[in-house]
């Protein structure tokens, strides 16, 4: 018969539990002892291919992501700008480039954008992708194939070149624009992913350039030669038919809508797939781009409330891709409030270069390829080096390998005149590249159609067909 009085019980069985604890820690402590340094690198092994394959099916949807910007993104957001019966035609202008740049970056664009090179462009060495395969390669990406990086870029030149349709739409024909775009693909687009995103690069900041032009996804790259070889173009086709003395206005904003809303989603994978990894970066990369974008919209709306007594949902779409634009060389090394001034101030800067400046000039953008991508392009270039932070990415470091400061409010004021570099650059480039290559392909297919084409209008002098059959 047990004689303790019942409240004693639980610390009575508890010293139990306490004497076997000893114990227990001992048998762990010969497990332990007996686990051998192969099961340990086993471990380790496992741990890294979890890693890499986590990082690699991040990559892979960011890929689709981006591709999905160029088709059916900026093919409707395009598309619905013009006038009825050019829409097919500019949507095709977009999927031909998914198709010319996947080829040409198989044969000789990835190896001549990234190959290892001289400061200005790449090698041979992955000539119709020779070499690349499932091993990574560390300089780029350690956690992912070669060949998912490579397919990665892909996309970032496939969309590049399409962005300059949006300056010549409705009066080149297709076979010039299919020349020129596929030449252009690799005399300027090549060399400037080079110098600022391959291995001994002019301008790339993580390998050690001679200028370290901070560019997070492609603000030099895609945005400023896209927009300035825009402007060039525009000036060197010519206006459309009756333009300006006769108002061209957009057939349909509700595919532009569409297509903007598509962007803006499609840009995660542009921009928070630059970290190349499913970390903490791409989460980042991803807040900064949607609170650009957003800020943007409201300030261009804002901009035109003010000027015109009403918002609209053209400006409303035309400033969210201002602050996409502007944020995309930014959103790696800034923080989310940055973002926000980055994106407002692109939305404002835009809708005057757009609504003013072009007006001013009087030049012939057509959907305003120069006005947003041109100039948000150089504004978020121009930005990056004032807001980039060692806090949201290290990229900097001393001989010793401590990290240093990244931007002007960071402490480091030489990064402003390192991404005026970059810009500079990229607008010569774009500029006397484009202008030789137009003169190219002027003089041997010809660019314009003629008047009786332009007012026919391209899908069926082109194509051959009509995107809209009002008889069926």
């Amino acid at each position: 018969m047990n004689l303790l009085p019942r409240k004693f019980y639980p610390s009575y069985r508890g010293a139990g539990w306490y004497c076997l604890v000893p114990l227990l820690f001992c048998s762990l402590a010969a497990s332990a002892q007996t686990v051998s340094p192969q099961q340990i690198a086993d471990l380790q092994s496992q741990v890294t291919a979890a890693r890499g394959n986590a990082d690699n099916a991040w990559m892979l949807v960011c890929s689709a992501l981006v591709l999905l910007m160029t088709g059916p993104g900026l093919a409707l957001f395009y598309g619905g700008l013009v006038r009825r019966k050019n829409v097919l035609s500019t949507m095709m202008q977009s999927f031909a480039m998914m198709a010319i740049v996947t080829v040409i970056w198989g044969i000789a664009g990835f190896s001549l954008a990234f190959g290892p090179g001289n400061s200005f462009i790449g090698s041979f060495q992955y000539l119709f992708l020779h070499g690349v395969g499932a091993a990574p390669d560390p300089d780029y990406a350690a956690t992912i194939p070669l060949q998912t990086f490579m397919v990665y870029q892909l996309m970032f030149a496939i969309i590049t070149p399409a962005l300059i349709t949006g300056a010549f739409a409705e009066r080149m024909k297709f076979s010039g624009m299919a020349v020129f775009l596929s030449l252009w693909s690799l005399v300027i687009y090549a060399p400037m992913a080079h110098m600022v995103w391959g291995k001994g690069g002019l301008l790339n900041a993580s390998l050690g350039g001679r200028f370290p032009c901070l560019d997070f996804a492609g603000g030099t790259v895609v945005h400023i030669t896209s927009g300035v070889s825009a402007l060039v173009c525009a000036l060197y086709i010519g206006k459309r038919q009756h333009y300006p003395k006769e108002q061209l206005p957009p057939h349909s904003v509700v595919l532009s809508f569409v297509g903007a809303c598509m962007l803006w989603v499609g840009w995660f994978g542009f921009n928070a797939g630059s970290a190349l990894s499913a970390g903490s970066l791409a989460t980042s990369a991803f807040v900064a781009t949607h609170f650009a974008a957003a800020a943007a919209a409201l300030g261009w709306m804002g901009a035109e409330w003010v000027v015109a007594g009403h918002p609209s949902a053209l400006g409303g779409i035309s400033g969210a891709v201002a602050g996409l634009v502007a944020i995309t060389p930014a959103a790696g090394f800034v923080s989310p409030m940055p973002a926000l001034a980055i994106g407002l101030g692109a939305g404002l800067f835009c809708y005057f270069m757009v609504a003013k400046v072009k007006a001013y000039f009087g030049y012939d953008d057509s959907l305003d390829a120069f006005g947003v991508h041109g100039a948000g392009g150089t504004l978020g270039a121009i930005l990056t080096g004032v807001f980039a932070s060692r806090y949201v990415n290290p990229i900097f470091k001393d001989a010793q390998g401590n990290v240093t400061a990244s931007g002007l409010f960071d402490g480091n004021a030489h990064q402003l005149l390192n991404q005026a570099t970059g810009v500079l650059i990229a607008w010569v480039l774009a500029a006397v590249g484009t202008l030789v290559l137009l003169k190219l392909v002027d003089s041997t297919v010809g660019l314009r159609v003629s008047t009786e084409q332009e007012v026919q209008g391209l899908d069926l002098t082109q194509h051959g067909e009509e995107g809209y059959s009002l008889d069926s």
